[in-house]
């Protein structure tokens, strides 16, 4: 089993962080995680693509070990966008590949259409573009997001122990315990009274301006590499099958496959995942 190495990525006024798998002669393929997971979402899935791949897992800026961005600045699929391609000229990739879960998958999406001829594949696991917009709840949640946060005041939360923190993460998401464990383990933070997340808080907060679905449509068309969409099922209910089909056919070289799971398809098929990646190359 391949072990993960550790390295920092400038970007001009701020640095992420990533975990690497692999031969660095291997093709690159950027691996990006989901919200408020980190680069140990792939501690399962990567080290059986290291042989074919040198796989860089990143944690997104906010995210895992990664800086955050300045007080006043706003987290939004475009400037992760800005970030991944950013890192991507940081580490010299002149051609790569991008596998992306949820959150990542739509960042990667972005990416992919932001720079169509430095892309060579797209793997997207749950998650094809941003979050849309139909408009209808545009106003309110434009307020919601530039209203004053009582929270922002607030101390983080503080577990007593790792397993507690576990247990936290597994309530919320419905992931098991062995699961989460690699991205929580690397999404703490310990302190003299305890351990909180590394995440930054502002993560949770609602986004002001969502793009409206015919903008994600219009990106979309603009990927020009081989694109492959792996979706759960039953399906998560912000994905709705028809929204995803919808999507889908604005991709010009795309192919669906379902798969029964849950959300990290990932972390509890990791073997069949890689697999699906393997038949599609």
């Amino acid at each position: 089993m391949h072990a993960a190495t550790e390295t920092t990525i400038p970007l001009g006024d701020l640095s992420l962080r990533a975990q690497i798998w692999g031969d660095p002669h291997a093709p690159p393929l950027l691996a990006l995680h989901g919200w408020l997971d980190n680069a140990a979402s792939f501690a399962r899935l990567a080290p059986l693509l290291a042989e074919r791949f040198r796989v860089i897992a990143l944690d997104l800026v906010g995210h895992g070990h990664s800086d955050h961005l300045p007080a006043g600045a706003t987290y939004h699929y475009l400037g992760y966008v800005r970030s991944v391609l950013a890192a991507a000229e940081s580490l010299q990739l002149s051609r790569y590949s991008l596998l992306g879960h949820s959150l990542g998958a739509g960042i990667a999406a972005l990416a992919a259409a932001a720079a169509a001829e430095r892309i060579e594949r797209l793997w997207l696991i749950e998650g094809l573009g941003p979050l849309g917009d139909d408009g209808s709840h545009t106003l309110q949640r434009f307020r919601d997001a530039l209203a004053p946060r009582a929270e922002n005041r607030r101390p983080r939360r503080r577990f007593h122990s790792l397993e507690e923190a576990v247990d936290a993460r597994c309530r919320a998401s419905g992931m098991d315990a062995e699961l989460a464990r690699p991205i929580v383990q690397r999404g703490l933070i310990q302190g003299t009274d305890g351990w909180c997340w590394r995440s930054d808080p502002r993560l949770t907060q609602p986004t002001p301006v969502r793009l409206a679905e015919t903008q994600v449509h219009a990106l979309l068309r603009g990927i020009a590499a081989p694109t492959r969409l792996l979706l759960a099922q039953p399906a998560a209910p912000y994905l709705s099958p028809a929204s995803m089909r919808a999507r889908a056919d604005c991709v010009s070289d795309i192919r669906l496959n379902h798969m029964d799971g849950g959300h990290h398809l990932h972390l509890e098929h990791p073997q069949a995942v890689a697999g699906w990646i393997d038949a599609s190359r």
